[in-house]
């Protein structure tokens, strides 16, 4: 809990944080450079859309 305030806090940045990571951090598997990269451009693509971002 070092560097966070209160337990609270600590359970809503590891809530959020959690599924941002699944979002951009693929499962661990034998994957091409190429594939990872096309994850990589769908999840920003997918954030930007989330967050209201204009491309």
């Amino acid at each position: 809990m070092q560097g966070f305030r209160s337990v609270g806090g600590l359970q809503r940045f590891t809530s959020v944080f959690s599924a941002l990571r699944n979002l951009f951090v693929p499962a661990q598997s034998n994957q091409a450079a190429l594939s990872t990269y096309v994850n990589r451009l769908r999840a920003m693509a997918e954030w930007r859309a989330a967050a209201g971002l204009l491309a």
